[in-house]
This record gives structure tokens, C-alpha cells and sequence, in this order.
């Protein structure tokens, strides 16, 4: 090989060194920084679990790819029940949990999502939070266990679908429900046996009997579980007129961001608190339409002396919870002053 030929081949060879060592340097550029893993509380194609992998998305986008998000529906590898700790420890970053599954670990979490019987009302509850402390008391109450407490988002209301139509107040005694948290001590105060169960255990535990109704968080969750396959009478009386619910981050990583996607990362879940609140409102008349084309049928509006026993079984559980902890007691005062 000539001279000549040798420096050409030589210097083909360092050009497509260099072409391939620049390749890498840009696509190391644009490796995520940080490495998020979310857990929320539905299963894959469901309304609800598209609205929170719409959050993860914007994460990314809005973060340029600085934090990649990989989102875990129900079931994949953390349970409903298994949210608030998993996200304690750190195993996944971030998590949509549903506060009441977790009543023994974070009371005030309960009080959060609204006690039956609370108000449905937008306006109220944003005054609620942003000018009667519920913000504050909710951020001190998740941060003292190790978790970044982030906006908040409303779900509708919350109603009960039962295998048997219920009749009167009376048909609840010996019911057994699936009603975790608040609900089930309200559902107790009727007379019904409470049971504790996963979204996505509602559907088989319906059909097998081993439950003979069950709330949903919303009228979407009955739709997309198709529980009224197996359970064709609504109650029409919501044991909560709208559900609040929080999204929350481990710490220790929130405090590893940098200002700047610390603030993309509030604005995600600020867009997402909207997405949740509008497509709701949207879907739980198109879910309401769509389950009484499957056979849903409402039981009879209740007497006005059923109406006051369901008002009342609510009474006791504000002074309840207030006696759970601290948090719990400043967020009761907070809701009475309004």
C-alpha cells in the first residue's frame, strides 16, 4: 500500500471514529437526567389511566427529556394498596394514590378525599385549599412522611352499584360493600359490612359474590370496570359529592431536581389537575348513558326518612377523624371555618 493510500484509509478511519464518537456524544445529550417510575391506580386503556400517562408525557415533553417517566398501571408490580409506601421508600418516584386505601398510614389523607356527605362544589373546595390551609396543613401532613405533596385533582361523585336493588336505607344491613376508608365507616353506620378491595378486584369479587356492592371513585370506574356485567342497580344517593385527590413524589428525588423542573414538574400536574376536572364531567354522563344501555338500573329515590338516616350516618365521622392525628384535626377545623 502506497504512502498516499495509507493517510487516505488512515484518515477515513479517524473521520468515522470521530462520526461515531459524535453520535454518541449527542445522543448522551439527550439520555434522561432523571428516571422517574409513576403507579397509579388504573389499568391499561382505561379513560382515567390514558388522563395519567397524558402526565407523565407532558413530564417529559415539558422537561425536554431531562426526566424520562415510566408509568405502572394497576397491577404492574405495585397494588392499589401499595402506593403511598412504595412511594415513602422510594421503589417508584411518584404515585397517584387513592387515600382511602391508606387510612391506617396517613388519616389526614382520608379527610382529604372528601368525608361523605361533603361538598361538591368547586369553588369551595379551591377555597377550601387555597385560602383556608388546607395546601399547607397537606403538605406538612405528606411531608412528615418523606413525600412532596403536589396539586391537587377533583373526580366526581361517588356512588354505590349493588347486585340487588336496594329499596330502603334497611337493605344495607349485613350488605357487604366495597368501601374502604371513610366510606366503609359510613356504609357500617348503616349497618353493612365494609370490605377493603383493589379497583381492579371489584369485577370477579361482584361476580363470585364475594361482595354484594361496591363503590367506585367515580361513575367512569364502574364504566371502564364493567361492573354492571355483574351488578345492575345503582343507588342514587352519592356517598361523596366529589373526591380530591393528590399527586405525590418521594422527596428525597423531588429535592434532587433542579428549580427549574421542580417547577415543570408542579405545571404538569397543574395541567393535569385541569385535564382530570374537564374530561370528568364529560365522561361520567357518557358513562352514566353507556352502563343503562347494558341493563343499569337506578333504585327508587329514597324517602325522606331514608334521606335523613344517610344524612345522619355521616355525623360522627368529622369528630372521628379529627381524633386521628394532628393533621387530620387542623383539616377538619380548617373545613368547619368554611
Amino acid at each position: 500500500m502506497s504512502n498516499n493510500k495509507g493517510k487516505k484509509l488512515l484518515s477515513s478511519l479517524l473521520a468515522a471514529a470521530i462520526g461515531v464518537t459524535s453520535l454518541a456524544a449527542s445522543a448522551a445529550s439527550y439520555a434522561a437526567e432523571y428516571n422517574w417510575r409513576f403507579a397509579n391506580l388504573y389499568g391499561r386503556g382505561t379513560a382515567y389511566g390514558e388522563v395519567y400517562e397524558n402526565l407523565a408525557n407532558n413530564i417529559e415533553k415539558m422537561s425536554n427529556g431531562r426526566i424520562e417517566v415510566q408509568v405502572l398501571y394497576s397491577g404492574e408490580g405495585v397494588g392499589t394498596s401499595g402506593i403511598l409506601s412504595s412511594v415513602k421508600s422510594g421503589l417508584v418516584t411518584m404515585g397517584a394514590p387513592f387515600q382511602s386505601m391508606h387510612a391506617g398510614e396517613l388519616p389526614a389523607g382520608v379527610v382529604e378525599i372528601g368525608l361523605p356527605g361533603g361538598t361538591a362544589d368547586v369553588g369551595k373546595l379551591s377555597t377550601l385549599f387555597h385560602e383556608k390551609g388546607w395546601s399547607e396543613t397537606l403538605k406538612a401532613a405528606y411531608g412528615s412522611q418523606g413525600m412532596t405533596w403536589l396539586d391537587p385533582y377533583i373526580q366526581p361523585a361517588v356512588y354505590i352499584i349493588s347486585k340487588k336493588e336496594i329499596t330502603s336505607i334497611e337493605d344495607f344491613k349485613g350488605m357487604k360493600i366495597r368501601a374502604p376508608g371513610a366510606y366503609g365507616k359510613f356504609l357500617r353506620n348503616l349497618g353493612a359490612s365494609p370490605v377493603t378491595l383493589s379497583w381492579s378486584e371489584i369485577y370477579t369479587s361482584l361476580a363470585t359474590g364475594v361482595i354484594d356492592a361496591s363503590i367506585g371513585s367515580n361513575m367512569i370506574d364502574h364504566r371502564d370496570g364493567n361492573h354492571v356485567e355483574v351488578a345492575k342497580f345503582m343507588y342514587p344517593l352519592p356517598l361523596a359529592g366529589a373526591q380530591v385527590l393528590p399527586i405525590v413524589v418521594n422527596t428525597k428525588e423531588y429535592n434532587k431536581l433542579p428549580d427549574d423542573l421542580q417547577a415543570i414538574v408542579k405545571a404538569a400536574t397543574t395541567i393535569h389537575a385541569q385535564e382530570q376536572m374537564t374530561k370528568s364531567i364529560l365522561w361520567e354522563s357518557q358513562a352514566v348513558a353507556q352502563m343503562e344501555e347494558k341493563g343499569l338500573q337506578w333504585s327508587p329515590q329514597p324517602s325522606a326518612a331514608d334521606f335523613t338516616a344517610w344524612k345522619n350516618a355521616g355525623k360522627s365521622l368529622a369528630k372521628e377523624y379529627a381524633d386521628q392525628d394532628k393533621y387530620s384535626k387542623q383539616l377538619i377545623e380548617q373545613l368547619e371555618s368554611l
